[in-house]
Formats: structure tokens, C-alpha cells, sequence
């Protein structure tokens, strides 16, 4: 998968951008607040439809009435063109080849991984972190895991809505029945497409984290799920799970266990990263589940995704960084990179580079 060409519309503050990136490397340089996450920024947005802001209307270009991303990329060596439009006052537009798309069919059109500082933290973050990172990993191999997804998150709003009126006496206990049933029927697979992912990245991970680590550390990565262990007949079990659970979650108003609760851990050499692990350990394993998910993505869908790098040369070491570069040359991942130092590229021609000023772009500029 590479992109051809990027058009950007009052997107954050930019004015209006278009570029064509290289193949392979491609290196934002600019001062902080410059807009240059913006732009990648934008990609992932047209991958999951997730960005940084709290409202969709915060990406549009302040006084402006709509922002615009529009993305020419080959898939497969076919050439497609992906478009979005934000505004204020009206839906989301998204075309798909000058085709209008639902949201729910976005995600596996234009598959990207980003790797920003802020994924440093997600080991000692809350599991709903790992959660996302997990599952916009499956999403963008499996439209039909996504929509699963989205199944489930609304079961579980219905059933947690309908947990308060028990709970209230506005309904019957016996009116869980019927939703239990459909949710223990979704759960299974969710749980078992996670299951099989995590066997998949614990694989290719460890592999990464061994090399990285000069075959030092071995990387566990083990799916949890939280008041419910049996990974056999997972549906049955799991329905007599929440029944046993009904008064308590009937008092609490909520659901107690399920996919929206499982965590994922990661364990060095036995030890929990997350209790246990120093800075080194923590960079090593962020930057081998990068590079395990560029080549989870591959497996599944037959192509590497675009690589979105966002300011995490800074927070690698030279050496961290030299295994980093080496590798995306070597598999030919078209990347773009956000950075503010020209130091932490190699000083002979490496890459295209840009310079990116008050939201503006030029192309072949190195400082």
C-alpha cells in the first residue's frame, strides 16, 4: 500500500496543502506547533476515523466551514482515492472512488499504523489503551471483526440502560434473557479472533524484541479476560457468567464482564512490563509491537500499511533508531516521519524531505 498524493483543506491549521510523497521515506521537519502532525494526523484519521481532538468540529481550520481530506493511494497496485469532509453543521461526508461510504465501511480501506510518544505510556495506562490498540490492529485486517465490534458496544449500552430500570423497578429481571444471549453470542467472536491475534503478535513480537535487545529479553504478550478464564465454549460459559452476575450488576448498573474489560499485559523475561519494567524496556517494546503490527497487518491483508511516525526519533536512542530506519528501507514501508532535529537521519541521501512551517509545506528542504 502507498499513498500518491495528499490534499488537505482546513484541516487543523492548515490552509490547504498537496504533496506527493516518495515511496519510502518521507521526513516532516519543523519546529513544534508547526503542523506537521497534523498531516499525519490526517491519514489516520482516514484510516479509523479516530484524531487527537475531543470534537470533530476542532479539526476544522479555525473561522472555517468545512475541512477536507482527500488521499490518492494504490492498494495492490490499484489506484483509489479516499475523501472526507468535516463540518460543523452537517454529517460527515466520506467517498470512497467519488462513491459515498458509511463510517462503518471506512476501516480496512486505507490501513495505517501510528507510532507516537504517547504509546510509551499505554503499558501503565488504563486497559482501555491496550484494548484500542489491539483492536484497530484486528479492525483494519477484519471489517467483519469492526462491525463486530460495534455490535457488541450497542448490546452492551442496551443492556446496561436496561440493568438501571431493574435496578429501578421500570423492568423485569427476567427481560436480561433475551440480551445476554445475543451478547454471549458476539463475545465468543471477539474473544476468539483476539485470541488468535494475540497468539500472532506474541510471535512476531518476542522475534522483534529478541533482536532489538541483542536476544537479552524474551516478550510475553498474553490476552486477559477480566471474571471469565475458559477459552472453551466460550459462548455457554460466558452466559452462565453473566447470569451469575445479574444482581451484582443489576446494584451496580453496569456489566461486569466482557470484551469491553479484558486487558492485555506484557511480560519481560516472566517479569510484568508494567510493574516491573525500566524506561529501556518499555522504548524496546513499544518500538517491537510497532514493527510486530506492521507485519500482523501484512499477513492478513498482503500489504504492509503506511508506517506513521510522529515525533519518536526523539524518544529513541541512536541504536533504537538505526534498527528502526534499517528495517523500514529494508521492507520498503512507505513512511512518514515527524521530527525536529535533521541529526537523527543518517547524513548521506536518506528519504524525501519536507519542511513544514505556521501550516505550510515545501518539498526538499533540509536544516
Amino acid at each position: 500500500m502507498k499513498i500518491a498524493e495528499i490534499f488537505l483543506q482546513n484541516w487543523r491549521n492548515v490552509a490547504e496543502i498537496k504533496f506527493r510523497p516518495a515511496d519510502a521515506i518521507n521526513i516532516f521537519l519543523g519546529e513544534n506547533a508547526q503542523g506537521k502532525t497534523n498531516i499525519l494526523e490526517s491519514i489516520n484519521f482516514a484510516s479509523l476515523l479516530r484524531s487527537r481532538a475531543g470534537k470533530e468540529e476542532e479539526l476544522i481550520r479555525w473561522s472555517k466551514n468545512v475541512a477536507i481530506i482527500r488521499i490518492k493511494f494504490l492498494k495492490f497496485d490499484i489506484s483509489h482515492e479516499l475523501a472526507i469532509e468535516i463540518s460543523p453543521s452537517k454529517r460527515r461526508k466520506i467517498f470512497f472512488d467519488a462513491n459515498p461510504i458509511r463510517p462503518r465501511e471506512l476501516v480496512g480501506k486505507l490501513n495505517s499504523v501510528l507510532f507516537s510518544p504517547e504509546d510509551l505510556f499505554m503499558f501503565k495506562n488504563s486497559p482501555s489503551k491496550r484494548r484500542k490498540f489491539l483492536d484497530a490492529q484486528i479492525s483494519q485486517a477484519s471489517p467483519v471483526y469492526f462491525m463486530d465490534l460495534l455490535k457488541y458496544s450497542r448490546l452492551i449500552e442496551i443492556r446496561n440502560a436496561l440493568l438501571k430500570k431493574i435496578r429501578n423497578e421500570q423492568a423485569s429481571e427476567t427481560d436480561l434473557d433475551l440480551w445476554d444471549e445475543q451478547i454471549a453470542l458476539i463475545e465468543e467472536k471477539i474473544i476468539r479472533k483476539r485470541l488468535d491475534s494475540v497468539k500472532k503478535l506474541n510471535f512476531l513480537a518476542n522475534f522483534i524484541q529478541q533482536q532489538i535487545s541483542l536476544y537479552k529479553e524474551n516478550l510475553s504478550v498474553v490476552y486477559e479476560m477480566r471474571g471469565f478464564n475458559s477459552t472453551e465454549n466460550i459462548c455457554v460459559n460466558f452466559l452462565n457468567s453473566l447470569r451469575e452476575r445479574r444482581f451484582k450488576d443489576i446494584k451496580r448498573g453496569s456489566t461486569s464482564i466482557g470484551a469491553h474489560l479484558d486487558d492485555i499485559k506484557f511480560f519481560i523475561n516472566g517479569r510484568e512490563l508494567k510493574i516491573f519494567g525500566s524506561q529501556g524496556q518499555i522504548r524496546t517494546t513499544a518500538l517491537a509491537l510497532k514493527l510486530s503490527e506492521l507485519k500482523f497487518l501484512k499477513s492478513e491483508t498482503g500489504e504492509y500499511p503506511i508506517l506513521l511516525l510522529d515525533d519518536v526519533m526523539s524518544e529513541l536512542d541512536a541504536k533504537r533508531r538505526e534498527l528502526l530506519l534499517d528495517f523500514l528501507q529494508k521492507e520498503e514501508i512507505q513512511t512518514l516521519i515527524t521530527a525536529t532535529d535533521r541529526e537523527y537521519f543518517p547524513k548521506n541521501s536518506f528519504g524525501k524531505f519536507f519542511l513544514v512551517k505556521s501550516g505550510e509545506i515545501s518539498e526538499g528542504a533540509i536544516f
